[in-house]
């Protein structure tokens, strides 16, 4: 069976790899893994934005490490969407009673990895492009771009629950299979330490990682 598999980067690294040793994560180990050993991993698709370094000034380094990885899977196309930053005022919890019951704050949005990835997953169905769709995303925004692809294309889809609690049962009902990620999983799907990027140059694992 023809296989693609749809990745929510950010919703991948909060959900499951955050607090993890293992974010050196090689997507295909990862997907043969929780796939059947007659299937075929024809394309990954990962969809992500530039990180800012607000925050933390070494994230957009170790980012761009690992996109360096990534590129050297022959199969792997990656998707950028964009961080929409702005303040916005919020209520606080326990407000001081001499003090102001809101406070403000930076309010950061990635925009468009959701979106592209269902314009992606449908398309690519409606092309044949696939016979299963291999979907890494808690995502409920993807509810219905699953079952479209499930109901209306005939696919077969899969999803990948990401945090170790049980699956949404309206996510469950809107695909084909669930596959649960753990740590052993994770830990068996790691890039070497070091790898040969595309440029010729040797990648290295961040440290931390």
């Amino acid at each position: 069976m023809r296989v693609t598999l749809y990745v929510d980067g950010f919703n991948v690294y909060y959900r499951a790899l955050a607090k993890t040793p293992y974010k050196w994560l090689d997507l295909h180990k990862l997907a043969a893994d929780l796939l059947n050993s007659d299937d075929e991993i024809t394309s990954i698709k990962y969809y992500t934005a530039r990180v800012s370094g607000r925050n933390d000034p070494d994230q957009p380094r170790r980012q761009q490490a690992y996109l360096n990885a990534l590129k050297t899977l022959s199969n792997v196309s990656i998707y950028y969407g964009r961080f929409l930053s702005k303040t916005k005022w919020r209520p606080l919890v326990n407000p001081p009673m001499n003090g102001s019951a809101f406070v403000e704050i930076f309010d950061t949005e990635e925009k468009g990895s959701d979106v592209n990835l269902a314009s992606h997953l449908i398309h690519d169905g409606w092309k044949d492009s696939y016979d299963t769709a291999l979907v890494m995303s808690q995502d409920s925004d993807l509810l219905e771009p699953l079952s479209i692809v499930k109901r209306e294309l005939k696919k077969t889809v899969g999803l990948v629950w990401l945090d170790g609690r049980q699956p949404s049962r309206q996510m469950t009902k809107a695909v084909s299979f669930v596959r649960q990620l753990t740590h052993a999983r994770l830990s068996a799907a790691q890039f070497s330490d070091e790898l040969m990027g595309r440029d010729g140059h040797i990648l290295h694992k961040p440290d931390g990682w």
